[in-house]
């Protein structure tokens, strides 16, 4: 543990707060060239390539054991699905440095890794569900959507289950229809036997939760079902479990998100399709206490369409169930991690999760672990102007409230219920940057300069001693919540400066009219990178 020390110390160090960029996790840069130069396979993990995989996979493992002990689900060579880990990672539960000496593991690892062996061809490409996430003994779960005949009994589905194919290979993939299957089998109750074990692996996992994120019922290409989902299962198998629609626009609606200079203000996705027959469909009881009107969830743009899902799936893993969540979309490598790294990254700005990490080491984590070793394919979706890996992190600014605070909870049940004078509510009137920033790029692109007014935190001194001598609780809450936009505007600091001299400035054709230079100019010169004399990028 002496390396993870001496990282952790490393970047302790300056902040952007200092006038400096802000820390970089080392090895970043690195792991985002190879990000946007390749995707992820685990059966390619030799040679050079292979030690730069080996060294992230490393690091990875080095920072979930800072705060957890954990088992390891064996996935060398791709054995059980080519773009998962090869060490997948199965926390048990929170622990001390000294904890760690005694470790005893809660689960039966062999069980495990025999649930999901048998599992595996339930789902798209192979991508069982997988635990990622452990908050308050609740697992948070990733997989693909549900195989249907198509991937079952193709031959290129063969090859996606078993291989790990490429991802164009659903072209070449034979037309045969589910009853065309149901006669070829000799076992009619393949479905029941797969999506068995799928349900015997969610059961293990304490999973109650699914949400779906597809706008699809089933994915069809070429004029047949490759994809199936757990909302339109014939059999009702997962009956016994609350499912989640909350359709969601796929990696290609990104490519709007950047044409509009990554301005997601106001880009709202298109329902009128003919391919997105998916309606909105979540249980009263669940949304009763969020204050959405969830009927108008086609007329939200995309900063209102996430802040609300994320708003949904907080309150979910929040509440005093103790099952856990699944969440998922049609091959669990776009939106899924989207939601996954706004989950992980919100959770832990609240002090809940991976407690002892630096913003640069939670950044790195989430990158390495979440994106990249879990098969997002950065570089095809960087070639097509697919940018939902950027809008992850640049995403960042609109969930620093206490709106995302899991702790808000408690707190408010430990607030007395009036006091004179200023009331929590009032305080929050005072916020400075709700008056608007005075380094904004008028988009999404924009940056608080860490020089500027109240960037250290939304609430000012000033703010806070206007609370009177009896609201204690209230200025310590205040305090909690400006520490938890100080750690996310870190993050995303470190990630766009990052992100800047790796994928972003080399990927960035040249503008005629110079807005988009001028713009990555402005850039570079917010988070630190440049000074303000003239120069070229």
């Amino acid at each position: 543990m002496a390396g993870a020390r001496a990282a952790a110390a490393a970047s302790a160090g300056p902040s952007a707060s200092s006038g400096n960029p802000p820390p970089q996790e080392p090895g970043l840069g690195e792991l985002l060239e190879e990000f946007s130069r390749t995707q992820y396979r685990a059966k390619d993990c030799s040679g050079t390539g292979g030690s730069k995989v080996e060294r992230i996979e490393k690091r990875c493992l080095e920072l979930f054991g800072r705060d957890y002990c954990y088992s390891v689900i064996q996935n060398v060579n791709g054995d059980i699905c080519g773009h998962y880990p090869q060490h997948i990672v199965f926390l048990e539960y929170e622990s001390s440095e000294k904890e760690k000496d005694t470790f005893q593991s809660t689960v039966q690892v062999s069980k495990l890794q025999d649930l999901v062996n048998r599992s595996k061809t339930a789902r798209c490409r192979g991508r069982f569900v997988c635990p990622v996430i452990l908050f308050k003994g609740k697992h948070i779960c990733r997989s693909a959507t549900l195989a249907g005949w198509g991937e079952l009994y193709g031959r290129t589905g063969y090859n996606y289950i078993f291989s790990g194919g490429a991802d164009d290979a659903w072209a070449d993939a034979e037309d045969i229809t589910e009853e065309d299957c149901a006669l070829r089998s000799s076992d009619t109750h393949l479905f029941d036997k797969v999506r068995g074990y799928d349900i015997k692996l969610l059961r293990y996992l304490s999973v109650k939760y699914i949400c779906d994120l597809m706008v699809e019922n089933k994915k069809v290409k070429f004029g047949m079902n490759v994809t199936s989902s757990e909302k339109v299962d014939k059999a009702q198998r997962y009956a016994d479990f609350t499912l989640l629609s909350i359709p969601y626009p796929g990696c290609e609606f990104f490519k709007e998100y950047k044409d509009r200079d990554y301005m997601a203000e106001g880009l709202i996705f298109n329902w009128k399709q003919d391919y997105v027959d998916a309606p909105l469909s979540i249980p009263d009881f669940l949304t009763c206490s969020l204050n959405i009107d969830w009927s108008q969830y086609q007329s939200w743009d995309l900063v209102q369409q996430t802040q609300n899902y994320l708003k949904l799936l907080l309150s979910i893993i929040n509440s005093d169930d103790d099952s856990g969540l699944l969440v998922h979309c049609i091959s669990g490598w776009d939106r899924t991690p989207l939601f996954i790294s706004l989950l992980r990254l919100s959770l832990w700005a609240d002090g809940l999760i991976h407690t002892s990490l630096k913003p640069a080491e939670i950044l790195y984590l989430t990158v390495a672990y979440d994106w990249f070793l879990f098969g997002h394919m950065l570089v095809d979706r960087l070639s097509k102007g697919e940018e939902i890996f950027f809008f992850c992190f640049n995403f960042l600014k609109h969930i620093i409230s206490e709106e995302f605070s899991a702790l808000k909870t408690q707190r408010r049940k430990s607030l007395p219920a009036r006091d004179a004078g200023f009331t929590l509510e009032d305080i929050c009137m005072l916020r400075r940057k709700d008056r608007g920033s005075t380094t904004s790029l008028g988009s999404d692109f924009s940056l608080v300069m860490e020089n500027s007014p109240g960037a250290a935190g939304s609430f000012t001194y000033e703010a806070v001693e206007l609370v009177p001598a009896g609201a204690q609780t209230q200025a310590a809450w205040l305090a909690a919540l400006s520490e938890r936009e100080t750690r996310l505007q870190e993050v995303r600091s470190a990630f766009l400066a990052t992100y800047s001299s790796t994928v972003g400035l080399r990927a960035a054709a040249p503008s005629p009219s110079g807005a988009i230079g001028g713009l990555l100019e402005q850039f570079v010169r917010g988070v630190g990178l440049r000074g303000t004399s003239s120069s070229t990028l």
